[in-house]
């Protein structure tokens, strides 16, 4: 295993450090202490050939210019909160609204925007990134001093990320983390991802209102083919479709998913030219399914044109607008309970 550490960026007279984990095959990720931002994974396509399959920029302003939460770890809420409002034992909160009067992934200041304290836990059969954050009672209005974990995790025998996420608040809270990576297997965005096949053992997603908010209606894939990805389905089956749900998102997904857990892995994404497949394991009960419909525009990624459907989003967490939904798996963090989660991307 090979982890090499470089200065970023520079910013308030603060460091802002890239990690790179390497094994012996070949397979690494680079990751910076600024959002816990994935920044490249390189991984090789059916030839051997080497390529980044996430998004990524190479310069701290391009992350704080681009407003898609590009690899970044997003929360303390991953998703939209109706008006930014909610009622947890009794108690009204008000928390940023930072999405069209809702709120959106953690707000302005969320976790993708945080400076993380960081370090290296090297083995011989692995390497980890550490980061940690401490998130005061009343930051983006959310209750609760949260202290938060994060792991980003490399093992030698096999090209597999591992994301571990762990927090504690001395107040019952609402705790919904994800890593927001833009997947794209042709390697090095050659190519969209409108002819990527994606599979997912789920049998219900969450239908959307117009501005994108959770009706509370979950919608069963066997009345709705569009969204049936139990045996694949290419994702340009979408961007043509009349569907409502898909015109709404953008001519795409923008849509929760209630993941099958009993079956695993519960997701696979593959692109047939390149050859490379990426199979993801959760303990989450959802993913949010976003295909880049509005990514597009006058900015490059690495020399390539921003265009819509250049990457796509699998964000493993629990479903947006829980809070307002209890019929939803919950998004609760009661006072000194810990939270955990963890998510596994294998490629091959």
């Amino acid at each position: 295993m090979e982890v090499t550490k470089k200065v970023f960026a520079r910013k308030n007279n603060q460091t802002i450090t890239s990690y790179t984990l390497k094994n012996d095959q070949g397979f690494q990720m680079s990751c910076i202490d600024y959002g816990c931002i994935i920044t490249e994974i390189i991984t090789p396509d059916q030839n051997g050939k080497m390529e980044n399959v996430v998004l990524g920029f190479d310069t701290l302003e391009e992350y704080e210019s681009n407003p898609y939460f590009l690899g970044a770890l997003v929360g303390r809420f991953a998703g939209r909160i109706k008006e930014g409002a909610f009622v947890i034992g009794g108690a009204d909160y008000q928390i940023a609204r930072n999405a069209n009067g809702h709120h959106l992934h953690g707000g302005s200041q969320g976790f993708h925007s945080a400076l993380w304290d960081s370090k290296v836990i090297k083995s011989k059969n692995e390497a980890i990134v550490e980061f940690t954050y401490f998130s005061p009672d009343g930051e983006e209005g959310f209750p609760g001093n949260l202290f938060m974990t994060v792991r980003y995790l490399l093992k030698n025998d096999s090209n597999q990320l591992i994301i571990s996420y762990s927090g504690k608040s001395d107040k019952t809270t609402l705790l919904n983390v994800t890593n927001h990576s833009y997947f794209n297997l042709s390697g090095n965005f050659k190519r969209t991802t409108l002819d990527h096949v994606l599979t997912m053992k789920s049998d219900h997603y969450l239908e959307l209102d117009e501005e994108l908010l959770p009706t509370g209606n979950l919608v069963n894939v066997d009345d709705d083919l569009l969204f049936d990805f139990r045996n694949g389905r290419s994702i340009k089956e979408a961007t043509a479709s009349e569907h409502p749900q898909t015109k709404l998102a953008g001519n795409g997904y923008d849509h929760p998913f209630l993941l099958n857990r009993t079956e695993q892995p519960t997701i696979e994404l593959t692109d047939p030219e390149s050859g490379r497949k990426l199979l993801i394991e959760t303990t989450e009960p959802a993913v949010v399914l976003y295909t880049g419909n509005d990514i597009g525009g006058s900015y490059s990624i690495r020399g390539v044109e921003a265009r819509d459907y250049l990457g796509l989003c699998l964000e493993t967490q629990s479903p947006p607008g829980s809070v307002h939904h209890p019929h939803f798996p919950s998004a609760i963090l009661n006072a000194e309970e810990e939270f955990k989660s963890e998510t596994t991307y294998s490629f091959s």
